[in-house]
């Protein structure tokens, strides 16, 4: 079926009293129609494109005129529905278009109006990556800082991630021999689990119902990105150094955590390269045998996009003939023009996702980058620019009603979860945020302090309760000891706790049987 039958088909537009233009979107590949209100908002004001024109060019941030609020401003009713309804649609099955929706066409056509099977798709990749942020350890007085706070076996179900029907079967670790301030949090206590390693991700894989939706076995690795990103982005080293055998090129410091690595450490004896390499090619070889067709999907969010590239790219050059995509959120350039052709030539796909507002995704190279290519005819090709690679969704957090506008909001323009917020509102760049999105708005609060004050979600409410501490038996707050299951350097008293529950556990179950 031509990539043609999955597109919108827009129906004669009709006046409405408001003001207000309808369309209905056809899925012809399922023949229902589903029924999206919006409002065109086109500017004529010459002033302000010549404004945002130059803005552009200096890489400036100017405000625009607010979009109209398609929703009621009465927060108590909006509030009210919201909290009535499920937070996501029902999965239709994507089996027949799962190459499209990959990426085998680069998503021409698929972005701008945003198609719903590939918006589903993004927000669940982006989910993943946001696991890699709400499992991971962050508190400098625990010993397990820099851990993932939860085993493999149920980081999803802790996260209520297991509706997507994946399975993690591997965790990555990653150091790194750089100076990069704080690019993860360190604990202050001597003794810890790991004085070199952070947990950076993880290698999960489809079970056999999403399998059968979606049309392949998909293999999904998600790198994290930094603790606190406005805190390095005068300290990317700046510097490019070779990857792989042509001119390809790439940022010291990505390379560097992606391939560092320590035979006097615990969990990098292997580089995290090495770590996901070697899952990822385990997974490829099972399936394949198996007679299954399989796809590789990297996600990361900040650094962790950039880590993704890297990954890519590796995957890329060591598997051949595996689909390859990678999905990215607020990712940093990484590499030059040299690197971004061999990612095209070797047929890995990026889409990626920025917001207007977000300085991250203009990092490194604010000014030397992929603009001076209209150049080449009087410089030549420029091995030392830093470009991006792939497709582009572009956001904009102007186009949310539930979003402050305005200032400059660095955490939160950057958060992920406001970054999954606009995607799910988004319809196209002609239409404002989507009347019927169903993500939970409360999400966008979880690190940051994004949403309008009107909807009465407190700031950064996303912790452990009472941060972590819990009252004993003899009425004292004190730090928890983790369950044996969940230590990432479990000591041998603890494997033993571990190895006799288990016992315990068995014993029962077999008990139960007579």
């Amino acid at each position: 079926m031509a990539l043609s039958s999955m597109m919108y088909t827009l129906l004669p537009v009709t006046k409405a009293a408001s003001g207000a233009t309808r369309f209905s979107l056809i899925r012809s590949s399922h023949h229902q129609e589903a029924v999206l209100d919006h409002q065109q908002t086109k500017t004529s004001n010459k002033a302000n494109r010549l404004a945002e024109s130059l803005a552009h060019l200096l890489h400036l941030h100017i405000d625009t005129p607010p979009r109209t609020n398609t929703h009621s401003t009465n927060w108590n009713l909006f509030t009210e529905e919201k909290i009535s309804t499920p937070t996501t649609s029902p999965k239709e099955s994507i089996s027949e278009k799962w190459r499209e929706i990959h990426g085998s066409n680069d998503w021409e056509g698929l972005l701008d109006p945003l198609h719903p099977w590939l918006r589903r798709e993004i927000v669940k990749y982006g989910e993943f990556a946001q696991a890699t942020y709400d499992a991971f350890d962050f508190d400098s007085f625990s010993e397990y800082c820099g851990s993932c706070r939860y085993n493999h076996k149920k980081l999803f179900d802790v996260l209520g991630l297991s509706k997507n029907g994946y399975t993690v079967s591997k965790y990555i670790y990653a150091m790194s021999h750089i100076d990069m301030p704080r690019w993860l949090e360190r604990s202050h206590l001597a003794e810890t689990w790991s004085k070199h390693s952070n947990w950076m991700g993880f290698v999960a894989v489809s079970d056999d119902l999403e399998t059968r939706r979606i049309g392949r076995r998909d293999i999904v690795v998600a790198w994290r990105g930094t603790v606190a990103p406005s805190e390095w982005y005068e300290d990317f080293q700046r510097k490019l150094e070779p990857i792989g055998h042509g001119e390809a090129k790439v940022e010291h410091g990505f390379h560097g955590i992606y391939t560092a690595k320590c035979e006097t450490t615990r969990y990098n004896k292997s580089s995290a390269s090495e770590q996901v390499m070697k899952e990822v090619t385990r997974l490829v070889e099972f399936y394949r045998a198996q007679g299954e067709e399989v796809s590789l999907t990297i996600t990361g969010h900040s650094l962790g996009g950039a880590l993704a590239l890297l990954n890519a790219y590796e995957a890329a050059e060591t598997i051949p003939g595996l689909p390859i995509s990678v999905v990215s959120f607020g990712a940093p350039r990484v590499g030059n023009i040299a690197f971004k052709d061999e990612l095209n030539q070797m047929g890995v796909k990026t889409l990626r996702v920025v917001v207007k507002q977000d300085m991250v995704h203009k990092m490194p190279g604010l000014v030397l980058n992929e603009g001076l290519q209209k150049f080449d005819d009087i410089t030549g090709t420029l091995d030392w620019v830093y470009t991006h690679v792939g497709a582009e969704l572009k956001l904009d957090v102007g186009s949310s009603p539930y979003l402050k506008h305005g200032g400059f909001n660095l955490p939160g323009f950057h958060s992920l979860e406001t970054y999954l917020h606009l995607v799910d509102g988004f319809l196209s760049t002609e239409t404002t945020f989507r009347s019927n999105a169903r993500r939970d708005v409360a999400l966008v609060n979880k690190g940051c302090d994004m949403l309008v004050d009107d909807l009465r979600i407190p700031q950064c409410w996303y912790q452990l309760p009472h941060k972590g501490l819990v009252c004993n038996a003899h009425g004292r707050w004190v730090k928890p000891k983790r369950d044996p299951e969940d230590i990432p350097s479990p000591t041998r008293e603890a494997q033993a706790q571990a190895h006799a529950l288990q016992v315990e556990m068995m014993e029962s179950d077999y008990a139960l049987c007579f």
